[in-house]
């Protein structure tokens, strides 16, 4: 109760090679390098949507339509996504501080409070997260994977990305990427 259904964009952000880094650095070492890129995928997230969860090395960010600068979701999801890369060094001289791959989605989604009488939880549930996430899995460091029809509603040309098929986890069918 307490929640609505309706259009969000969902993003994950997650550091690659992470238990590599915590077989190779001091504990200390990595938490200061997971703080790092969460307080900075976080502040580009906050521009436009909001954080939903921290999980270990990955952020999930929920975009609301009403929420945006007229509206303009996916503008922001995938300016959103590019500014993620860019905010841990992709593009620089110096290379990226951290590996990340990004996936991002839009789709209808339950936005609220779920839980027990005790313990609540205010989140989105949907497939849109599923897919975001699976999408999220499937990039490579330093890759934004999207729905193909994402990157259509976006402006993006065939001589932007990959066109892909991915078979992705608790999906029936193959879904169209880039």
């Amino acid at each position: 109760e307490g929640g609505f259904v309706g259009t969000v964009g969902v993003l994950f952000a997650d550091v690659r090679g992470s238990t590599t880094l915590g077989e190779s650095l001091p504990p200390d070492e990595v938490a200061a390098l997971m703080g790092e890129f969460l307080d900075r995928a976080s502040k580009v997230i906050g521009q436009h949507g909001f954080v939903d969860k921290l999980i270990g090395d990955e952020v999930m960010g929920v975009y609301i339509p009403s929420l945006i600068r007229d509206g303009r979701i996916v503008d922001a999801l995938v300016g959103d996504a590019e500014k993620i890369l860019r905010s841990v060094g992709y593009g620089t001289a110096d290379g990226p501080l951290l590996d990340v791959g990004v996936g991002i989605d839009l789709g209808s989604a339950y936005l609220g409070h779920v839980g027990t009488e005790t313990t609540t939880d205010f989140t989105v549930i949907g497939d849109v997260v599923n897919t975001a996430s699976r999408l999220q899995g499937s990039a490579a460091a330093g890759q934004i994977v999207m729905r193909e029809e994402l990157a259509t509603r976006a402006g993006l040309g065939d001589e932007v990305g990959e066109r892909t098929e991915l078979s992705l986890k608790g999906k029936a069918d193959p879904l169209a990427a880039r």
